[in-house]
């Protein structure tokens, strides 16, 4: 079964693609980056907030697909900035609690100016 996932609780796609994608029991996560799915505009700050919204909309993405942190198993992170990685890392700790497998790299610039993107793959167990 694959399916298209679609939920007001994070940021609509904005080109050709989906928010999320599950195939069986695997839900593909479309990058998340610091957008307010409420207005639907960009949040800006400092790594801090941009790190929780990023959190608050991949939550919305698991949850519209029944699927939560826990089934996380793996993670792909950008940074702007890798000395953003300790804060970043600090907050993302409290959310992926199940350790998932992750890579962590530094891009040279993110959409909308983003310091952050998170895109995620989860797996139903």
């Amino acid at each position: 079964m694959n399916k298209i996932i679609s939920t007001d609780k994070a940021p609509k796609a904005i080109g050709p693609y989906s928010q999320a994608y599950l195939c069986s029991d695997t839900l593909y996560c479309s990058g998340q980056i610091a957008i307010n799915p409420e207005t639907n505009t960009f949040i800006g700050g400092n790594i801090e907030e941009q790190t929780d919204q990023v959190l608050k909309n991949i939550d919305g993405l698991l949850n519209a697909a029944g699927f939560s942190f826990k089934d996380v198993v793996k993670t792909t992170c950008f940074l702007a900035d890798m000395k953003d990685f300790s804060i970043f890392n600090n907050i993302y700790e409290k959310s992926f609690t199940s350790k998932p497998a992750r890579s962590c790299v530094a891009a040279k610039e993110l959409p909308k100016g983003a310091l952050v993107e998170i895109e995620v793959i989860a797996v139903k167990q």
